[in-house]
């Protein structure tokens, strides 16, 4: 590309044209991809200082790899932006989050430069095995990227992944992106040690490891180790026994500049003539580029709208579930020293930062290890203390194994705040809370609360900490409490009898949904008796014998249909007919996505219109 000196995105053929830029001109394209990450982000949401952080990177890993014949593995892929516009997708990364656009995460089904769904963290390196393996099997010399941060590093799935990737003779190579933040600041020893790393000084032997083994290399080894003893910044270190990672028998190179487009890139090169498994470790700012971002990288982690001047989003909430549910259990904290809160890297999102404030040594922010939390409250309710543990519904499905193991056996009391409920809109697939109710209510000696307003929100949670007997979860929404229908609040349920014959069903949000569908049909001479359950599991006999009483029942549930709410009843009452959501849903705006769920109110007006007339 030696005919202009300004890259220009929209003229190149991408990825294959970025390795005909000079480091110059690498500069540019990186600035101006910057500027199209915060563009596009303050208008549609998503994920900036990550992505913010590893536009060189990124831009390296394409330089030096060839993609897809090389494949890359983003772990989580909320950073995964710049790759998405070096891979062809450029003109469609305005529509990133938009309903029918591009998922805000990594979908092989989307490109084929997306080697493996993410979503969640710290599988990256599992799935980078898997994949190197198979092309060793197969015979292909070709190399298998995985790119994870340090915050995925306080998940443990990365050390099974690591402990049987170390010794697996693959060209895997392993980039730990260091930015020292997941969402919140990382916690606990390995973020220590990784952070010796990231200023560690004592570097031995690297030329010498490095020349020899790009000396095996054939055609390309000597131009490269040309390449390398020019620049002293090249490659700063291939540490020998001296980390974990090469314990566990990785090389280990680094750490390098994460912002040095050419340290980076020789630094690759150098993992890729090592022909085994490496670590490269990369040092980078998250927020890079953005000051509001650089000083405010959690709050520019996952993020709505937002004025680009100044850095303030389009509309701050001054209210929700999440917030409500943390000033709460403080209150109740506050008069019962038993009383722990547990978190997964979600000390904010969750709403939980009151209670850490007010009582640090009773917060335990455990990392991304939602089967640890699980298992640690066990431990601390066999004690007698009384743990609360707030988790995003989408995260919970990853401690299915210590729910029914290590609490449900032992009817071990632990408090489950479970955020995010339901469907979530921008985040897609591996993100909407519709799963928790067919999860939880497989296990027994468990209790589900699903409140439809902050007062019910208040008094199941008290309720919750007051039980003494197994799992006690409690489910509440994304967002503030938008319902128009405040009545007095329960903890059980309550009914709304017209003396009719057909029944509808409903608990949480939805009940908004259901109570304007009546007055969409008020004036067709339309009623229906309306059930909204609170405590929606277990299910009490004199409910069983409630719903029995109706020709037709219809349940409208935020969940996936099987295992659903509606599913329990259908063993023992008869006319049960369930709306609740099939298979997964991709991301959208969540009222446009609850419409095309048919929980709507005008849908919702539907099917009851043809039960009524029917």
């Amino acid at each position: 590309m030696s005919d202009f000196f300004i890259p220009d995105l929209k003229k190149m053929r991408l990825p294959q044209d970025l390795k005909k830029l000079d480091f110059s001109q690498c500069q540019l394209l990186c600035s101006e991809i910057r500027q199209m990450l915060i563009d596009t982000t303050s208008k549609n949401g998503g994920h900036l200082a990550s992505n913010l952080g590893v536009v060189e990177l990124t831009l390296a890993i394409h330089r030096v790899f060839e993609s897809p014949k090389d494949k890359i593995v983003w772990d989580v892929g909320h950073q995964a932006y710049t790759h998405k516009i070096l891979t062809g997708r450029l003109e469609r990364f305005s529509t990133i989050r938009k309903e029918n656009g591009l998922s805000g995460f990594c979908r092989p089904d989307e490109s084929v430069h997306d080697a493996f769904i993410s979503g969640h963290s710290s599988n990256s390196v599992s799935a980078a095995l898997g994949i190197a393996t198979a092309m060793k099997l197969s015979g292909s010399k070709r190399y298998t990227v995985a790119v994870l941060g340090d915050g995925a590093f306080t998940g443990g799935l990365v050390y099974e992944g690591l402990n049987n990737a170390g010794k697996s003779d693959t060209n895997l190579i392993i980039i730990l992106n260091h930015n020292e933040m997941s969402i919140s600041k990382n916690v606990g020893s390995i973020a220590k040690y990784l952070s010796t790393l990231r200023t560690k000084e004592s570097y031995h032997k690297t030329k010498n490891v490095v020349e020899k083994a790009l000396d095996k290399t054939p055609l390309v080894g000597k131009p490269i180790i040309r390449a390398v003893k020019a620049s002293k910044k090249a490659v700063k270190n291939v540490m020998l026994n001296s980390t974990m990672f090469e314990d566990l028998g990785f090389a280990f190179i680094g750490p390098l500049d994460g912002h040095d487009q050419e340290e980076l890139e020789k630094g690759l090169i150098a993992a890729k003539a090592l022909c085994k498994p490496v670590v490269v470790h990369v040092n980078t700012v998250k927020g890079k580029g953005y000051a509001p971002a650089e000083e405010n990288p959690g709050e520019f982690h996952g993020i709505g709208s937002f004025e680009i001047a100044t850095g303030n989003p389009d509309v701050v909430l001054p209210d929700s579930y999440s917030s409500v549910f943390g000033k709460e259990l403080l209150d109740i904290a506050n008069k019962d020293d038993r009383i722990v809160a547990v978190t997964a890297a979600m000390k904010y999102g969750t709403g939980l930062q009151y209670f850490a404030k007010a009582h640090p040594d009773r917060f335990f922010d455990v990392g991304i290890a939602e089967e640890h939390a699980v298992t640690f409250c066990a431990g601390l309710a066999s004690m007698g203390m009384i743990p609360v543990f707030a988790v995003y519904s989408t995260f919970l499905q990853r401690a299915y194994d210590q729910l029914m193991h290590d609490l449900s056996i032992c009817r071990t009391h632990t408090v489950l705040c479970v955020d995010r409920a339901g469907i979530v809109g921008e985040d897609g697939e591996t993100h909407q809370g519709i799963f928790d109710i067919p999860l939880l209510t497989s296990v027994p000696n468990t209790t589900i609360y699903s409140p439809s307003s902050y007062k019910e929100l208040k008094l199941c949670l008290r309720a919750a900490v007051a039980s003494r007997d197994g799992i006690t979860a409690v489910r509440y929404p994304k967002g503030r409490d938008n319902s128009l229908y405040d009545e007095k609040p329960d903890t059980n349920y309550t009914l709304k009898s017209s003396g009719s014959r057909l029944l509808v069903v409903c608990y949480g949000r939805l009940y908004d949904n259901v109570m304007k569908a009546i007055e969409l049909l008020h004036n067709e001479g339309i009623s229906f008796d309306v059930l909204k359950l609170v405590k929606i599991f277990p299910i009490e006999d004199e409910l069983y014998k409630l719903v029995s009483e109706y020709d037709n029942v219809l349940f409208f549930e935020e969940c996936y249909r099987f295992g659903s709410i509606a599913e329990k009843y259908s063993t023992v009452c008869r006319n049960i007919h369930s709306y609740a959501i099939n298979g997964f849903i991709k991301h959208g705006a969540p009222n446009d996505l609850l419409d095309e769920c048919g929980l709507s109110p005008e849908k919702i007006a539907d099917r009851i219109r043809e039960y009524y007339h029917g």
